[in-house]
């Protein structure tokens, strides 16, 4: 049987899937067999089986059932519900990075130390640096707005922040994607400001700044 040879190990577990259920070794409404039994199979762990599976269950090929176990849903891809699913996804990403960073931004403003003012300056560059490639730009982005977050001086934001990270970062790519664009004067020219705001310690500017960014993101 073949085995996941590429990474991403998900995506490619994911299509493994997805071949097998073309090829119709389940059918429609059957249950998959346990992480246990698909991770042998596919040669990936359990973590990445359950990623697989969300990925599936994403494209509307596979649905979890509380209890149950996981059943296939269609035979292929709907593409309009992925596409559709991603767009609401990386919606409700922004609105919870709304309500993370904006506040975070505010509370840099007045906290930030010269030291932390240094670590998002770099960070900022970094960031200005990374025009080419979708995610080494999503990986700049992150750290510039966690450098904000950890200024901010709040340990829950930082912990909010640091476990959102991994679904934050894969909506990013997904919007990054869907807009074919990445890495503008005017994105990089928005960062700044906020930056600017927080050097100046205006927390009202850099909050407004910070706001008006994430909603430029929004999708529809």
């Amino acid at each position: 049987m073949a085995q996941v040879r590429r990474t991403p190990l998900a995506e490619q577990a994911a299509d493994l899937l997805l071949e097998r259920i073309r090829a119709g070794e389940w059918s429609l409404g059957s249950k998959l067999p346990g992480e246990n039994t698909l991770g042998p199979q596919l040669g990936v762990g359990r973590s990445t089986v359950r990623e697989a599976i969300r990925r599936l269950a994403g494209q509307g090929v596979l649905t979890t059932r509380q209890g149950a176990g996981v059943f296939v849903a269609s035979l292929d891809i709907i593409e309009d519900w992925s596409t559709a699913l991603r767009q609401a996804d990386i919606n409700s990403v922004i609105e919870a990075r709304i309500a993370i960073e904006v506040e975070a931004a505010a509370l840099a403003a007045e906290r930030r130390s010269p030291t932390e003012l240094g670590v998002m300056k770099r960070a900022g560059d970094q960031r200005d640096a990374q025009r080419t490639d979708i995610e080494a730009h999503v990986d700049a982005d992150i750290a510039f707005h966690r450098a904000i977050v950890a200024a901010a001086h709040n340990p829950i934001l930082v912990d909010l922040f640091d476990s959102f990270t991994p679904r934050s970062r894969q909506a990013m790519i997904d919007l990054l994607r869907i807009n074919g664009e990445f890495g503008s004067d005017t994105d990089q020219h928005a960062h700044l400001g906020i930056l600017d705001a927080i050097t100046d310690r205006d927390g009202q500017t850099a909050a407004a700044l910070a706001r008006e960014h994430l909603l430029t993101l929004k999708i529809g």
